[in-house]
């Protein structure tokens, strides 16, 4: 009979011989059959059956229409020649966290994808609808079609995590199949990985691989603490570093589909942050490296109004310590829309607390979108007004005013002459925009030139276009 390791007890190695003599370590050996045969098998069982794979496919239909139809019209669908739009697919895993059907996996794996298919481990499959895409945390949500009798599997406390805790990776690494694998926590709030703007990932050295994107990182509670979503890698095969999305994070995701929410709203600071270094830490009297230097305060946000103040230092969100800005940004999410936040602050060597309100980023000025179809180098671009919640979507610095490109068409002029998705539009023709009026009147004014100065990355540029 095989014992869970839930229910093992430490050994101690080491024998107290009496008092005053020297202890000695003994060498652990299993002493019975029962803890030869101690397995993971009861969690796989509670687990595993809520792991699916996630098919996602999209057509993408690039060919003349007109011709299209001519060769269908007079040779069939099947005809030689018959002109075929391309198709997309890729495949990974997913985690059932709802009976009801609601399925978590990593946005990567169904990004531009049209067409969702997830098959369970016992071999049932069901056409999924896209809830909630997530790229800034690599998290969607799926919702399957007409399904019933589901095993799904709750939701752990990431927070509770500690390094050196025992944890199951399962999912469908290269398409082989269903396939468990175990390991440890390895680190934790891993923050410059480069996988998604909220970096504060788990690590573990359980092999993950292409394919297990999306499946679940299992405590020895029976209980889901991580999406994998990455791994580091020189050969694309797991080398034993592998990154998990926390389960806390995954949780906001989660509530917000199941609020009918189609975006993830996430609360405003209303400052811009950066590390501190070692220079910084000693001018501010710290001992080490800690916290987020304010470098700027929006002046009609949150902070702002609970008094933060440029050159102040934020050590910790609610009590708990930040040590970067993508650090903070996880921290400050987790406490939502609602509320206040205390945050403990660092000013003139004296450390003091703020409560700052919880609010959504405001959208004011309102977008008022200009898109541009004629004969001009904005074509197929999509400009908006700038406003807090339009820079904390784009993840750029607010300006007072001005436009920003906020979508852009794939293989339009707009993208071929070189614009990209959070462009600020400054001045055409050397007249500055205050609004995608301004823009709209300058782009479409005739003379075929137009001389564009554009914000990017914090460098301003200026191009001349003409037809």
């Amino acid at each position: 009979m095989r014992i869970s390791l839930l229910r093992l007890a430490v050994t101690v190695a080491v024998l107290a011989l009496g008092a005053g003599v020297q202890a000695q370590t003994q060498r652990v050996v299993p002493e019975s059959k029962a803890q030869v045969q101690l397995s993971f098998a009861p969690i796989v069982r509670q687990t595993a059956g809520a792991v699916v794979n996630v098919y996602a496919k999209r057509s993408d239909r690039r060919q003349n229409a007109a011709i299209e139809e001519y060769f269908r019209r007079f040779f069939g669908d099947n005809a030689p020649g018959m002109p075929r739009g391309r198709s997309q697919s890729s495949l990974g895993s997913g985690v059932i966290v709802d009976p009801s059907g609601l399925v978590i996996t990593n946005n990567h794996v169904i990004e531009n994808m049209t067409e969702v298919k997830v098959a369970l481990a016992d071999r049932r499959e069901f056409e999924a609808d896209i809830l909630l895409r997530d790229p800034r945390t690599d998290i969607a949500v799926l919702k399957l079609r007409d399904a019933s009798n589901l095993q799904a599997v709750e939701l752990g406390d990431s927070e509770a995590l500690q390094v050196g805790d025992i944890v199951l990776a399962i999912g469908n690494p290269f398409g082989v199949g269903q396939t468990v694998t175990q390991g440890i926590v390895s680190a934790l709030a891993r923050t410059q990985v480069g996988i998604s703007d909220y970096q504060f990932f788990i690590q573990t050295d359980a092999a993950i691989n292409p394919g297990n994107s999306g499946g679940a990182l299992i405590d020895m509670n029976g209980r889901v603490v991580g999406i994998n979503t990455a791994i580091y890698s020189r050969s694309g095969g797991s080398i034993g570093i592998g990154f998990a999305v926390p389960s806390s994070m995954v949780r906001v995701v989660l509530d917000s589909a199941r609020g009918g929410a189609k975006n993830v709203v996430r609360p405003w600071l209303g400052a811009r942050l950066q590390p501190v270094d070692g220079d910084i830490a000693s001018g501010l009297g710290l001992e080490r490296p800690a916290g987020v230097l304010v470098t700027a305060v929006y002046a009609r946000g949150p902070a702002a109004e609970a008094g933060l103040k440029r050159g102040d230092a934020i050590l910790a969100v609610d009590g708990q310590p930040v040590d970067n800005p993508d650090s903070f940004g996880y921290r400050f999410t987790l406490k939502g829309i609602r509320g206040q936040a205390p945050l403990t602050i660092l000013r003139g060597g004296k450390q003091a607390i703020l409560q700052v309100r919880l609010m959504p980023p405001p959208e004011d000025p309102p977008r008022d979108p200009v898109r541009s179809r004629g004969r001009t180098p904005f074509a197929g671009a999509t400009l908006v007004n700038m406003s807090p919640a339009v820079a904390d979507e784009l993840q750029i610095d607010i300006a007072d005013d001005g436009v920003v490109v906020v979508d852009l068409e794939e293989r339009s002029v707009a993208a071929s002459v070189g614009f990209e998705k959070g462009d600020q539009i400054v001045a055409i023709n050397g007249e500055r925009l205050a609004n995608t009026r301004d823009a709209d009147r300058l782009i479409n004014r005739n003379g075929g030139y137009w001389e564009i100065t554009v914000s990017r990355g914090g460098r301003v540029f200026t191009t001349v276009l003409g037809r």
